[in-house]
């Protein structure tokens, strides 16, 4: 409210009080990240954790929170997978996480994997497909099996995408495909119609939503 004076002379004039601004407080880590929207879900954020078999990484300082229906599925879903395919309590596997910016991502619902047991999806993506195109080219069908049958057994990026379609119940938007998109959905599924554009955006990563 403004205060009046008198000045000398007769002249009147006015001042207000100066306010002090309190300091801004900085957001949390956690806070930072924050899917739009977030208000009205923030009691129901999570961040995905690491389990006795396998230890999520994400390149960033903060976790990747998520809603706790995914997280609950990721944690099933990595701990089978990581202990069918022989990691130990004392050696967990690695798998590497990314929060993504579109979709189903901006409401906690979706995470991206680009890594797991120390090489990225595409790698383990690209020796597949060499190992299918040399099944393709022998002409002994019992060499053929052979070749496919060790791919499967060994490669982790292709037995984890069987994992999560095995396991089943991803998000489906109304007009959408079942959210499991990765380098192997056009041979595998769930969404074998997928397009080139959607595919060459899931080349390197594996995305899942609940």
């Amino acid at each position: 409210m403004a205060r009046m004076f008198i000045r000398p002379g007769g002249r009147t004039v006015s001042a207000r009080p100066i306010y002090r601004m309190r300091p801004r407080r900085l957001a949390t880590p956690t806070e930072r990240y924050r899917w739009p929207g977030a208000r009205a879900h923030r009691h129901r954020g999570r961040p995905i954790r690491s389990g006795r078999f396998y230890r999520v990484f994400w390149p960033s300082d903060f976790p990747i929170i998520v809603v706790p229906e995914l997280a609950d599925q990721l944690a099933v879903v990595l701990e089978e997978f990581a202990q069918q395919s022989g990691s130990g309590t004392d050696s967990p596997m690695k798998i590497v996480v990314r929060p993504g910016t579109m979709g189903l991502h901006r409401s906690g619902r979706a995470v991206d994997i680009y890594e797991v047991g120390g090489k990225g999806i595409g790698q383990w993506a690209h020796e597949w497909n060499a190992a299918m195109r040399r099944a393709a080219a022998t002409k002994d069908p019992q060499e053929r099996t052979r070749i496919i049958g060790e791919e499967k057994a060994r490669n982790l990026g292709y037995k984890l995408y069987k994992a999560f379609q095995a396991r089943g119940g991803w998000a489906q938007p109304p007009g959408y495909p079942v959210q499991l998109f990765g380098p192997w959905t056009r041979a595998e599924g769930p969404h074998k119609g997928i397009s080139n554009r959607l595919l060459r955006m899931h080349r390197d990563h594996i995305h899942v939503a609940r």
